[in-house]
Formats: structure tokens, C-alpha cells, sequence
């Protein structure tokens, strides 16, 4: 969710928006792209911000505005990301992609009343987008707002019956309102149905550890590690259960690389307090 760019064709901007004073737009956009697909995020940044130079005026740029934040983005830059995001929807305010890249960032930097805001925007727009419904959802259960998340949810079912989605939110749900039994038969019926989608097991892995069930919650987390690319929280899941079991030495290990993959360093620095 997120992170996603606004594809405009050279030949859709220079036919859709009228004639260009100079090619040099085209090729500086053109060039983005080359740059972006070889993974040179700089140059493909500087370039974005060349083309918008030679035509400040052009209609097309809030696309561009729009790559150039998701660009930043992936750089770590998330504040110019989201003052380019911004910038775009000044432009194209209904935009639902620029409101999901802002909306999912500022989740990201855990501001989630901005986050709500945007996906409330978003939503107005397109009342049937279950991505944003299931985001919505996943925020209001931050806010403890249990009922508001249910509603998102229960949308999402409503449109789909066979959602996925809003299983996951119901299964989150019940595991934040500490209805464990109900959380791990959700779980394991997703699981039975996708065996090979790791965030369920991470899911499951973080109600286990809660139940107190350590042996069932490394389990998971091991087969992620065997069979998939683990990320930030999972390094931090691990290293809690290994905490409950002990393992202090172990568990800071994976408190310290949690930190380097860009987890959040408070919370790794109280975690690290925990294994002296």
C-alpha cells in the first residue's frame, strides 16, 4: 500500500496537455525513468526536478510531483516526501493515489490523525477502496477506536465477501481487544487457505507471543526466516521472544539489526534496555 507512482505516457503529456515550448520536459522526464529503472534514485530525482524547471506551468506536474515524493521516499527523505506529495495535491486534490502515498507515509511517521484525514479524503472520492478501508481501519484500532474499525472492516465484506483483508483487520481486532481464542482461529484459517503469505505467520508469531505461547510463536517466525525476506518488526518480534526466553544476548542482536533496517529507534533503545 503506498509508494505507488502516477504513470503518464510522454505522448499523454505533450497530446493530453496541449504543445510543450521544449523537448528538453520530455527528456528530462524520460530520463527519470531510465534513471529509476537502473535504481539511481538521485539522478532520478534531480531529473524530475529539471523537467518541472523547464515547465513550472505544465498541468502534467502533478505526477511528477507525485514520483518525485515516492522517489524521496525510497531514499529515507520522508519529509521532502511528504512536502512533494502535498505540493501535487494542491494540484489534484482528488488524486486517490497521492492521497494513499501521503496517507500511508504519514502512518509511517506515525502521525495518524494526518494519516485519517487523508484516507477520510480519499474515501470520499472512491467510498469503495478496501485498501484504504483496511488502512482506515488498522489506525482507528491504533486510537483504540474499536467500533469506528469494525465499520471499516465490515465495509470491506460488504463489498467483498471473500476479502482477505478485512479477515486480517477482524483478526488484528480481536488480538488488540484481547480475544485471543477468536484472533487464532482467524489466523488459521487464513493460513489454511494461503500457507505461504508470511505476514499471516508474523500475525499469528505476535498473538502467540502474546498468549504467552513462545515455542508456537518462534515456529512461525523461523519459517518466515527459512522461506521469506524478514523485515524490521519481525527482527523486533524475535528478539522479544527470545527476551521472554531469556536469550538476552541473542534477543539484542536482533534488537540492533531492527535498528539498522530503520525500525523505530525509541522503541529499540527502551527494547535494548531490557537485555543489560
Amino acid at each position: 500500500m503506498g509508494k505507488r507512482f502516477i504513470f503518464l505516457s510522454i505522448f499523454f503529456i505533450s497530446c493530453g496537455f496541449g504543445s510543450l515550448s521544449a523537448q528538453t520536459y520530455e527528456e528530462w522526464i524520460q530520463k527519470s525513468c531510465d534513471y529509476f529503472d537502473k535504481n539511481d534514485l538521485v539522478s532520478a530525482e534531480e531529473a524530475l526536478k529539471n523537467a518541472m524547471r523547464e515547465e513550472p506551468g505544465n498541468p502534467a506536474n502533478f505526477a511528477l510531483l507525485c514520483n518525485l515524493g515516492t522517489i524521496q521516499r525510497r531514499q529515507g527523505k520522508k519529509q521532502e516526501a511528504i512536502v512533494s506529495y502535498t505540493a501535487a495535491l494542491s494540484r489534484h486534490p482528488k488524486s486517490v493515489t497521492i492521497l494513499e502515498n501521503r496517507a500511508s507515509l504519514y502512518t509511517e511517521l506515525g502521525e495518524i490523525d494526518k494519516a485519517i484525514n487523508d484516507y477520510n479524503a480519499l474515501l470520499i472520492v472512491d467510498p469503495e477502496h478496501q485498501e484504504s478501508l483496511y488502512a482506515r481501519g488498522l489506525l482507528y484500532l491504533a486510537q483504540k477506536k474499536y467500533a469506528a474499525a469494525e465499520g471499516d472492516f465490515d465495509k470491506i465484506l460488504q463489498l467483498n465477501e471473500k476479502s482477505v483483508l478485512a479477515r486480517m483487520g477482524y483478526a488484528i481486532l480481536e488480538k488488540t481487544r484481547g480475544n485471543y481464542d477468536e484472533s487464532e482461529r482467524i489466523y488459521n484459517y487464513l493460513i489454511d487457505k494461503m500457507p505461504r503469505d508470511w505476514i499471516l505467520y508474523e500475525g499469528r508469531a505476535d498473538l502467540y507471543f502474546l498468549m504467552g505461547k513462545n515455542a508456537r510463536a518462534m515456529s512461525d517466525i523461523n519459517r518466515i526466516f527459512v522461506e521469506s525476506t524478514p523485515n524490521a518488526s519481525l527482527y523486533i518480534l524475535r528478539g522479544k521472544v527470545k527476551l521472554a526466553q531469556y536469550e538476552k544476548e541473542s534477543a539484542k542482536k536482533d534488537f540492533l539489526k531492527a535498528q539498522e533496517m530503520g525500525y523505530d529507534q525509541a522503541i529499540v533503545e527502551e527494547l535494548l534496555r531490557m537485555c543489560e
